[in-house]
């Protein structure tokens, strides 16, 4: 989509994140507070990136390279903005990441019930 930016997300947005995680997002992690986020930014400031349609946060995931392997943790796109290529776009703005960083192998942690043919 053309009306979709991908980018990393700044410690600026960090309160913006926590309450679009909390609406879209399936669930609460351990790690959804700003002290983890500010790490996470503070150690790998292009690892969350953000999906923004006209300046407001529409999805997020994060692209985590630690040398060896790819991952992939909280994919999640406002559900008001679903069916719209943000997904994709946010998995190509991972996959090019990787590819720069040299990445050849990833993997995804995905909850059971958001398999492919699990969810309603």
């Amino acid at each position: 989509m053309t009306d979709i930016e991908t980018r990393p997300a700044t410690v600026d947005e960090i309160p913006g994140l926590l309450a679009f995680w909390a609406r879209a997002a399936e669930g609460t992690s351990i790690t959804d507070d700003p002290d983890g986020l500010v790490r996470l930014i503070d150690r790998d400031p292009d690892a969350l990136i953000v999906a923004t349609r006209d300046d407001t946060i529409v999805g997020t995931v994060i692209a985590g390279f630690d040398g060896w392997r790819c991952h992939l943790y909280r994919l999640a796109v406002d559900p008001a903005h679903r069916r719209q290529g943000i997904g994709t776009a946010l998995l190509a703005a991972a996959e090019s990441r990787f590819g720069t960083l040299g990445g050849r192998r990833a993997d995804a942690m995905v909850l059971d019930h958001n398999q492919l043919g699990q969810h309603t």
